[in-house]
């Protein structure tokens, strides 16, 4: 679990990916082939074969916030990077690139959470005034989540599982592999949180003849959830259609025979909201057959967002025969 913790610890907002990808490469550079970072900052690596080429995606990226304004004050007025929830955010612990931590807090009596804007919120990080303020931070500097990493009862709870676990899933899969056919790539994204960017740019320049992108999903198992047919602990999830695209036939029957030859647990995934790197990459350049491996998370895009290390478990083992499977 230490490769985890480390990758969901590392800053990574929407284009600012660089600490991320630098511990990726650390732990794959001896496990392929080939090693490129385009110049958008998608990490693309290659376990060469002479088979279908495979292309399998993860995002480095996490949600964030950006600094707008430094008021008289020394409270940092800021913008969403990506889909950040301003209930999610009040009152929560940030941290800066420099490792500088404040808080978020509202600038007037809240009546109702309904009223909660961005607009009226701010970061405090204990400066008395502007000028000693900007002494540590500037217009432009972003912020995560300051979310620690915990395991408990085969639960792990973090900031940044979004998608730092399809990051780590993959890692274990280039490490795993032992006998493969398929012209593989792994590519760790950028910016996905803004619109799906680095997909976009990396599968252009992969072309592959399939691909698979790996990220987490919601769940309907907490109390008063609205109905949705995943579970933690149930087993890795083979998405069917979200906002983005409706799975690829081919793509989808493989991975659910696969689990099926290989008695891997399974669930079936319809999301109502929300996109991964596949709807990016099923239609770049005359279109790429793709499909998506999901992991069920409670809390996404909050400081603790919670994943069954179970569910972790059998989605590498199946990401890992997909791989080794003649296509």
């Amino acid at each position: 679990m230490e490769l985890l913790r480390k990758l969901t610890q590392a800053f990574g907002p929407s284009g600012n990916e660089e600490i991320v990808r630098g511990v990726i490469i650390d732990e794959i550079k001896d496990y392929v082939d080939e090693i490129k970072v385009d110049p958008l900052g998608n990490l693309i690596t290659r376990k060469k074969g002479s088979g279908k080429k495979l292309m399998f995606a993860a995002h480095m990226d996490e949600i964030g916030l950006l600094v707008t304004y430094i008021d008289k004050e020394g409270f940092l007025r800021f913008s969403n990077i990506g889909g950040v929830s301003p209930y999610y955010s009040l009152y929560k612990k940030v941290i800066f690139k420099n490792g500088v931590i404040g808080v978020v807090g509202y600038h007037e009596k809240l009546e109702s959470m309904k009223d909660l804007k961005f607009d009226k919120m701010y970061i405090d990080i204990g400066a008395p005034n502007r000028e000693e303020a900007e002494k540590l931070i500037h217009i432009g500097d972003v912020a995560c989540f300051f979310g620690e990493f915990n395991v408990h009862m085969n639960k792990v709870t973090s900031k940044a599982l979004d998608d730092r676990l399809g990051c780590y899933m993959l890692i274990e899969v280039i490490k795993s592999i032992t006998n493969h056919t398929n012209d593989l790539y792994f590519v760790f994204t950028v910016q996905e949180e803004l619109g799906l960017r680095g997909a976009r740019t990396s599968a252009f320049s992969v072309e592959p003849d399939y691909a698979v992108a790996i990220d987490v999903t919601d769940t309907g198992d907490t109390p008063e959830a609205k109905p949705m047919a995943l579970k933690l602990g149930k087993g890795p999830a083979i998405k069917v259609k979200d906002s983005s695209i409706i799975t690829h036939s081919f793509v989808r029957n493989l991975m659910i025979e696969t689990a099926k030859e290989n008695s891997i647990p399974y669930q079936l995934e319809v999301l109502e909201r929300g996109g991964t790197d596949s709807g990016a990459i099923h239609l770049t350049k005359g279109g790429i057959p793709s499909g998506v491996l999901s992991i069920p998370t409670r809390y996404i895009h909050s400081p603790a967002e919670m994943a069954d290390l179970d569910d972790v478990k059998h989605g590498i083992e199946l990401l890992k025969l997909i791989a080794e499977k003649a296509l």
